[in-house]
């Protein structure tokens, strides 16, 4: 039985419109008519990461972090490959640094994305607390 299933076309050129169930996402290798594939992972990786944050903190008694915002960077190498990602998560909450270094362990074992990456890979992730998020 298969759990995930997407279709992806390409008319012309190099971008493409994936449809993931009642989704569509264009992507193009080129960065010109969407995001790159590399951009996308990026972003797919803080995605998944930042709700396994939450259930990060649920599990050490915190069920209120308030607003939780994650800018992610990431470096390519020769060949635009991904060869290091970064993550600033800001949280609302104000928690001491051992308690958010314990929900961001907590949130690498939870998330899909992070579990699916080479290990060289693996953002390396730095938590500001009592951040002031502009919705």
């Amino acid at each position: 039985m298969t759990d995930i299933q997407t279709h992806t076309l390409s008319t012309d050129g190099f971008a493409t419109k994936s449809q993931v169930g009642d989704f569509t996402l264009d992507i193009d290798a080129l960065n010109e008519d969407g995001p790159s594939p590399n951009q996308v992972l990026v972003a797919d990786y803080a995605s998944c990461y930042l709700p396994a944050f939450r259930v990060g903190g649920q599990q050490v008694g915190h069920d209120d972090l308030g607003k939780i915002q994650i800018d992610a960077e990431a470096d390519l190498d020769g060949d635009d490959d991904l060869s290091a990602v970064r993550f600033d998560v800001y949280v609302e909450a104000d928690l001491d640094d051992e308690t958010f270094a314990d929900i961001a362990d907590r949130a690498e074992g939870i998330c899909h994305v992070h579990a699916a990456l080479r290990e060289e890979l693996h953002a390396d992730v730095t938590v500001h607390g009592g951040a002031d998020i502009q919705a």
